[in-house]
């Protein structure tokens, strides 16, 4: 139970749809979604393979508890090689679309090879058909779903799409799904658009069996209790969301500014989530309409925001006009404090086109500080830019950019480059923020020491999503650390990262764990799942997934050179706050975390400790 036991096999070459049983042999291993579909992709490409050939490989996985009762039981994850990155990308979404899948009985989609021309994949329950896109080639996510519930005519029709940046090749393209939740790093909707396809959608009537109903009901009421009485999933996300860290991580001294050459943003409040709530004088409203949540979701962190229609940026731009989703806090400090832009209704509208054209506003927006960087040094000219100067804090320049990255159009191809391509293609690749070629996002690790190791370490490239070391250093979740101190970082990005990756294979969102810790996902899956399901079973499938994911690296051609951070944090002290004159230490974390991990001195997993695993 929690599995249906099927996988839907999509070969895009030749056009087969065919059902196969998912391997319990694996599921046993590596739970679901994000575990299970890497073990899948591990066994089925090298490693070697160019990211945006037909031999790579793109899975949709659901997890175990995705559509159950469970709070925030909606997750899925996009898995593939990272056309940004080139390493192992697992990008996870919620919206409805997971649970709809899980509820058309499919555990996950292996799609193989490329289509000949667009297609896209209609899925109702067993009924699995791939059907011609080719007029939806070239609209945006938005006009795809529209289209496609208008030609389906079923409101519940449930759509992932790619936008056309996907279609253009944007190196950080994302997959989006109910408008405006995204599966959105590593350049997951560039390997959709290399393969032609340019959607799923889907529709489901069969639900979901659970191992023991009773008993798992019980558990997740008992667990939803806990969630409500949170301070933070009962009362700070669900009132200003993600962008309740705004002020809280300017204040501490650690907010990347202009391309990280300062951690402190002095336009940092006119774009918080405090700032979302105020009422504009322009038209007596504010930029916040209301929060929203994803599937079966408790806490509602979602944003609805709708514009200023006075703003420069949407005159006579009536398709930008209504409520979309509004700006959480990783999105707005990249379009924001990284570019050094602080006109809220300019995030917004730049937001909303990441939104609608798909691509990842965390890559876009630290690509834009590196080549706002490169232009104020004079190596970037106004006749590359369309006669846009990229200088920092200019809206107009957000906004410009952003339309041209989403259409990959002029220097918006430069731009869909990431910033580690564009900065070595002007010379300078130190200026580029970012980790195995993904931008960091909006944590400075001269600010928050264990950031700095997360960073470095992380299988997907730089991402605050595989260890928020974050909850414990400023938030004080387990428990509190120092934000400035090395010593004891190495173990606690360990225990976050094998964690997350446990979590990240439930089918259950992340930020449950402000109040959850393992103990309280073990039983909800233990009700759920066949098989018994200890803390300590549980907790061996997160560092299984872990390992695993540093062998699909260390395959590819990554070594332990790549677990570095750029020298700019390395070298270049905080200037002001609380981390004043500190940079990070990386270099007195790696080497325990190393040890800790059970690899050698170069960051290879050792026998024993794959063995211990199972690997």
């Amino acid at each position: 139970m929690g599995w249906h036991k099927k996988v839907l096999r999509v070969n895009l070459t030749d056009g087969s749809c065919n059902a196969e049983p998912l391997n319990m042999q694996w599921a046993a291993e590596y739970l679901g979604q994000r575990g299970l579909a890497t073990k899948y992709l591990l066994e089925e490409i090298d490693p070697k393979v160019d990211p945006l050939s037909p031999e790579n490989k793109l899975i949709i996985a659901t997890g175990p508890l995705t559509g159950t009762m469970a709070s925030t039981g909606g997750r899925f994850s996009v898995i593939t090689k990272g056309a940004l990155t080139g390493a192992i990308a697992c990008s996870n979404s919620g919206g409805y679309f997971g649970a709809e899948l899980k509820f058309a009985g499919w555990d996950m989609i292996i799609f193989e090879g490329r289509a000949l021309s667009p297609v896209y994949l209609l899925i109702k329950d067993d009924s699995v058909e791939l059907l011609p896109a080719d007029d939806l080639w070239g609209k945006s996510v938005w006009e795809t779903d529209e289209i496609l519930h208008r030609r389906h005519q079923d409101p519940q029709l449930r759509v992932a799409a790619i936008g056309q940046s996907g279609e253009q090749g944007v190196l950080f393209a994302c997959v989006v799904n109910d408008l405006h939740r995204a599966a959105g790093r590593s350049g997951v909707g560039t390997v959709m658009g290399s393969k032609n396809l340019k959607a799923v959608a889907v529709r489901g009537t069969q639900g979901v069996k659970v191992k023991d109903p009773a008993r798992f009901m019980r558990v997740v009421a008992e667990k939803k209790q806990i969630l409500a009485e949170n301070a933070v999933t009962g009362q700070g996300l669900p009132t200003y969301g993600t962008q309740v860290l705004m002020n809280v991580i300017n204040e501490v001294g650690a907010l990347p500014t202009n391309n990280a050459i300062d951690v402190q943003f002095n336009g940092a409040s006119k774009i918080s989530g405090e700032a979302m709530h105020e009422v504009r004088a322009s038209d007596g409203k504010s930029n916040l309409v209301a929060n929203k949540a994803c599937f079966g979701c408790t806490i509602a962190c979602g944003r609805i925001s709708k514009m200023d229609q006075t703003h420069y940026t949407v005159v006579n731009r009536p398709e930008y006009w209504g409520a979309s989703g509004g700006l959480e806090y990783e999105a707005a400090w990249a379009l924001g404090a990284a570019t050094g832009v602080d006109d809220l209704e300019a995030l917004t509208f730049a937001n909303f086109i990441c939104n609608e054209q798909a691509f990842d506003p965390i890559t876009f927006g630290s690509t834009l500080g590196a080549a706002m960087e490169l232009y104020e040094m004079g190596l970037i000219s106004d006749a590359e830019t369309g006669g846009t100067a990229l200088k920092f804090g200019s809206a107009e320049a957000l906004t410009k950019m952003a339309e041209l990255v989403g259409k990959g159009e002029g220097f918006g191809k430069v731009l869909g480059l990431g910033s580690k391509r564009l900065c070595e293609k002007y010379g300078h690749p130190e200026l580029s923020m970012s980790v195995k070629g993904q931008e960091f996002p909006a944590y400075d690790p001269r600010g928050i020491q264990g950031m700095g190791l997360t960073y470095a370490t992380s299988n997907r490239g730089a991402c605050h999503l595989r260890s928020y070391t974050v909850a414990s250093e400023i938030l004080g979740i387990p428990e509190k650390t120092d934000p400035l101190a090395t010593e004891g970082k190495a173990g606690l990005v360990k225990a976050f990262q094998d964690a997350t990756a446990a979590v990240d294979s439930t089918g259950l969102c992340l930020f449950t764990t402000f109040a959850w810790s393992l103990d309280d996902f073990q039983p909800q899956v233990d009700a759920a799942c066949d098989g018994e399901w200890s803390l300590e079973r549980l907790s061996e499938v997160g560092e299984r997934i872990w390992n695993m994911e540093r062998q699909f690296n260390l395959a590819a051609g990554f070594t332990g050179k790549d677990d570095t951070l750029p020298k700019r944090l390395l070298k270049d002290a905080a200037k002001t706050g609380p981390a004043q004159g500190r940079v990070n230490g990386l270099d007195q974390m790696l080497p325990e975390y190393y040890q800790l991990r059970g690899w050698d001195n170069a960051g290879v997993p050792t026998r024993e400790t794959l063995s211990k695993l199972g690997l």
